[in-house]
């Protein structure tokens, strides 16, 4: 037997950071996502594992055991095979009907998009495994990597979402974000992947006035963002809420940082100092970025679904 599932990439507008702490977010699903295929084998509590990338060149390819008490092993000692020995770990404690004696699976996961783009190739992994092992994504993605949880809504959604978090409880409305004025946004990827604990540091060392203050105007500005029509309000939102977050967080925007010299407005999409950021400008606008050597870059239409 061999079942399907399928889950969409994410990019957060608004909300990084104090995502964390309650603010109400603005998640957009892309139309990058990653497939997972189960087949149901006679390999008795065996689990083969491949995992391809968007070429179908295969980047993981891992076996699995269990013993009769449902604990997982794997001759392999990377990273990737411990995380998933955890992961199915705890899928047989919530489903351990799942691995009988009889039986053993094999995998292939593949993946739409690079996985260094920043998209989502966990979120989109725990959402399958998720599907496939009738678990609660979140929970499964609190255990394996945490974080808000934003990402496996996205994997769960085809609109855009505002999506907030408060203690272990998950509020997801779908919304219509398909601004009018959307020609005039792309995204560029960046490709500067940088170690963001010092600015989560300085996060965390925020009153939890200062936190609240900013999760308040947060959630200002993604409500407004909903609403807006002329494309100069919408720019002059996303400055402002880059000047919040930068206040969190100690650091100087990555307009500032990188295209200080750029007409129009560029903003960060989650996590600060890489992957993917939102400019808006035209056609034109685009050879800015590519002269500054970043080739990869997307419309609105061909990133959001």
């Amino acid at each position: 037997m061999s079942t399907s599932f399928y889950s969409h990439g994410k990019l957060l507008l608004t909300g990084e950071y104090v995502v964390l702490d309650g603010a109400e977010a603005l998640g957009l699903p892309t139309k990058f996502g990653q497939h997972l295929q189960v087949i149901e084998t006679s390999h008795q509590q065996k689990i083969t594992w491949k995992s391809l990338l968007q070429n179908n060149k295969v980047w993981l390819d891992l076996e699995f055991i269990w013993n009769e008490k449902f604990q997982f092993s794997c001759a392999t000692a990377s990273n990737e095979a411990q995380k998933l020995i955890e992961i199915f770990n705890w899928i047989a404690l919530q489903n351990p009907l799942l691995f009988s004696a009889k039986v053993g699976f094999d995998f292939i996961s593949i993946l739409e998009f690079p996985k260094d783009w920043g998209l989502g190739s966990s979120s989109t992994l725990i959402n399958n495994l998720a599907q496939w092992a009738k678990v609660d994504a979140f929970q499964l993605q609190d255990v394996a990597f945490g974080g808000s949880g934003y990402d496996v809504a996205c994997a769960q959604h085809e609109t855009p979402i505002l999506f907030q978090k408060k203690q272990l409880q998950q509020n997801i409305k779908p919304v219509q974000f398909n601004p009018c004025f959307k020609d005039e946004l792309f995204f560029v990827y960046l490709n500067q992947k940088q170690n963001s604990r010092k600015a989560i540091q300085h996060y965390r060392s925020q009153s939890p006035e200062n936190v609240e203050l900013a999760v308040e105007r947060i959630y200002s500005i993604t409500q407004q963002i909903l609403e807006v029509t002329l494309i100069e309000d919408f720019e002059a939102l996303l400055k402002s809420h880059e000047k919040i977050i930068a206040s969190l967080l100690a650091q100087r925007p990555i307009q500032q940082e990188l295209f200080a010299d750029y007409p129009r407005t560029v903003k960060s999409l989650g996590a600060w100092g890489g992957d993917f950021v939102l400019a808006v400008g035209n056609l034109e606008d685009r050879t800015y970025f590519q002269q500054k050597g970043f080739e990869t870059i997307l419309s609105y239409d061909e990133m959001i679904l």
